[in-house]
């Protein structure tokens, strides 16, 4: 139903894309793999109608077409959800699924009640539990996402493409929109599914395509693979995990949180974490974990319980005093919260650690450079020249600039809020090793990851969330995925 061949984008004399292939049948679903930077992106972006390729041919249903914009791709019923969400933050939940779309009375005034009505029998039908009317400013980064998938699915679209739809949210969420792409599936559309999280990709996939630096690798069915396969084709070469060895630390607590809890959000959680060690954080979209995070660091301040680092209370509600203490954050969404996207990659690093290079009120450039320098060969971060826009990094090497913000003000402990978040399998293994340097020299770190594979990885030991309440916290080694999203639902 859609096949694209040559496919050919540069920017600026810049090749993003050079040869982008691609055949979509009818009622399947075809992953379209690559790591950051391979051009994945770029090449949906022309599909839509978002960038004009400068080569190559595209035909939908045996047809040429060359989309002018995303209207004309919308006309001929291919949608997308983008990997960068777009809502619109004063207006309704309902407003954004079918803004442009809006049923009318006689043509001119929008009948909000046949809107809310639509648009919350769509949320029902997909089982999202969000309120139509609520604006869109006071949902979470996953609930966000979810309504960006809505939008998508109200089209009614014969081709559905889907970059990294789950990023956000949790593997329930991810399980709830499976089910809904088999029913689109099965009623004759085709899905192309982009997502770095592979085990997702052999879940819901049947056939693959790899691009690699902007050129085609190969494609073919998914039954006929297995994952190291297909991890070697995405970047190249072999990759050989690193397993990280529990710690089993007997030492003080680090990082000690008695009874916090914060109406509405969570309450009494009680938890520590060691030198040396990784504790993991578990649960399903709405158990608290990102609220709990922004607690503890300072973000929001507590109603009762209190946080101690080495032992001395942090003031609540001050992240600067946190940041001066010893504690750093890794946000959730880089670029709404962890990213200043208009300033160069030096200024986000050394952002955080701007009190440490001042001397009467004036920044010492030649010690933020020196910095940077450390924190640049520290992290391997691709970059053509410090003083770039971060904006024009890859999603990985982004991901690195926000941990070399944490890392530049020599924090005690790490605060990870889904650290990997839209990044590929071999910039997840880079950060994985950095949170195992920090923890071996000594550090202490919490993960937060929607990923359960990823944290029985990554973790000594596993804290639950359920409903803002603290379920359980368990060992690695006692651990399994089952049973974590047992805990956490």
């Amino acid at each position: 139903m859609l096949h694209a061949q040559g496919i050919a984008k540069s920017f600026n004399g810049v090749a993003a894309l050079r040869d982008g292939r691609l055949a979509l049948r009818a009622g399947s679903v075809h992953a379209l793999c690559g790591g950051n930077g391979a051009g994945k992106s770029t090449f949906l972006n022309i599909l839509m109608g978002l960038l004009r390729r400068d080569a190559g041919t595209l035909q939908v249903d045996g047809v040429a077409v060359d989309f002018a914009s995303p209207a004309e791709a919308l006309a001929a019923r291919i949608s997308i959800i983008t990997q960068e969400l777009s809502p619109i933050p004063g207006m309704t939940v309902a407003e954004n699924i079918f803004l442009g779309r809006e049923p009318r009375k006689a043509g001119v005034m929008i009948d909000y009640k046949r809107l809310f009505a639509v648009a919350g029998a769509l949320l029902q039908r997909l089982r999202f539990g969000i309120d139509p009317r609520a604006p869109m400013h006071r949902l979470s980064l996953a609930q966000t996402q979810l309504v960006e998938i809505a939008k998508a699915f109200s089209h009614a679209s014969r081709v559905l493409i889907m970059d990294e739809p789950t990023s956000a949210i949790g593997e329930q969420e991810a399980q709830t929109l499976f089910q809904a792409i088999r029913g689109v599936t099965a009623q004759g559309a085709g899905v192309i599914y982009v997502s770095h999280r592979l085990s997702e990709i052999f879940a819901i996939a049947d056939s693959y395509t790899v691009l690699r630096d902007g050129d085609f690798v190969e494609t073919g069915r998914l039954a006929d693979i297995d994952r190291r396969h297909l991890v070697r084709q995405i970047v190249g070469r072999e990759l050989h995990a690193s397993a990280h060895q529990p710690t089993g630390s007997s030492a003080p607590a680090l990082l000690s949180v008695q009874g916090l809890g914060r109406a509405g959000e969570f309450d009494d959680i009680s938890l520590q974490v060691a030198p040396g060690e990784v504790l993991g954080i578990y649960g399903l979209m709405g158990s608290g974990r990102s609220e709990f995070l922004h607690c503890v660091y300072g973000i929001t301040a507590p109603d009762s319980g209190s946080v101690r680092l080495e032992g001395r209370i942090l003031p609540a509600g001050r992240p600067h005093q946190a940041i001066r203490r010893g504690l750093a954050l890794v946000t959730e969404d880089r670029k709404a919260t962890g990213l200043v996207l208009t300033a160069s990659v030096a200024d986000n690093v050394s952002l955080a650690a701007l009190p440490a290079l001042t001397r009467a009120g004036v920044v010492r450039r030649g010690r933020e450079r020196a910095l940077v320098a450390r924190m640049v060969e520290r992290l391997r971060i691709k970059l053509a020249t410090p003083r770039m826009a971060v904006s024009g990094l890859s999603g990985g090497n982004q991901q690195k600039v926000v941990l070399a913000r944490c890392l530049a003000t020599d924090p005690l402990c790490l605060l990870c809020d889904e650290p990997t978040r839209g990044i590929d399998e071999g910039a997840k293994r880079e950060v994985y090793a950095l949170i195992g340097q920090f923890t071996a020299q000594g550090g202490a770190a919490i993960v937060v990851s929607s990923e359960a594979p990823e944290l029985l990885t990554l973790s000594d030991r596993i804290a639950i969330f359920n409903k803002g309440r603290l379920a359980q916290v368990v060992a690695v080694a006692d651990a399994t995925q089952e049973q974590l999203l047992h805990l956490a639902s």
